[in-house]
């Protein structure tokens, strides 16, 4: 009979430091700012969002180095909800096909138009999309249902894909967002 032979790592875990949150907050300012000012759609709820998620990351010890980036976002993410408190507006009765001619403001600033969402479309869009966050972990933070989050996504990609501008503007705050994100992780 043979053995198995259980190997583990011996490296030390290590947890993240206030320093090392400070670290983050500094060196990914512009894009957790932005991230705050998406989702609240006001600048002075923005720097009151990003202060707040740092505050709670300072004394959020425990955490993971490995996961210190993610807690600082997830933090941003749950005070931005705290404070707007982003409800679906009867998502059960809207058409897609009622869609079609739907334009916001902001039709020549893909960000512009993301922050003229209304805030449960905004929060979904940003959160599930630009985040990446799960429709799972969307619903919870939300409070919804995952049919809601698939809707709200739905009702956003249309009103940002159907602006008087042409483009896809969806698709260019993906790519923007992408950008602005991977400029500062690196």
């Amino acid at each position: 009979m043979l053995q198995q032979i259980r190997t583990f790592d011996e490296r030390p875990v290590r947890y993240a430091t206030v320093d090392d949150f400070c670290e983050i907050f500094t060196d990914e300012m512009h894009s957790l700012y932005l991230l705050s000012f998406l989702l609240t759609a006001d600048n002075d709820k923005a720097e009151q969002c990003f202060v707040s998620g740092l505050g709670e990351c300072e004394e959020g010890m425990g955490v993971f180095m490995e996961w210190a980036r993610w807690w600082a976002r997830r933090a941003i993410l749950k005070h931005a909800i705290q404070m707007i408190m982003p409800e679906r507006e009867h998502t059960n009765s809207l058409s897609f096909i009622s869609l079609k001619g739907a334009v916001r403001s902001g039709k020549n600033n893909l960000f512009a138009a993301i922050v003229a969402l209304n805030a449960f479309e905004r929060f979904v869009f940003v959160m599930s999309v630009l985040e990446r966050q799960s429709d799972e972990d969307c619903s919870t933070l939300l409070g919804c249902s995952r049919r809601d989050i698939i809707i709200a996504r739905e009702l956003a990609i249309q009103s940002l894909a159907n602006t008087d501008s042409g483009r896809d503007q969806s698709r260019e705050a993906l790519q923007a967002w992408r950008t602005t994100f991977a400029s500062h992780r690196a």
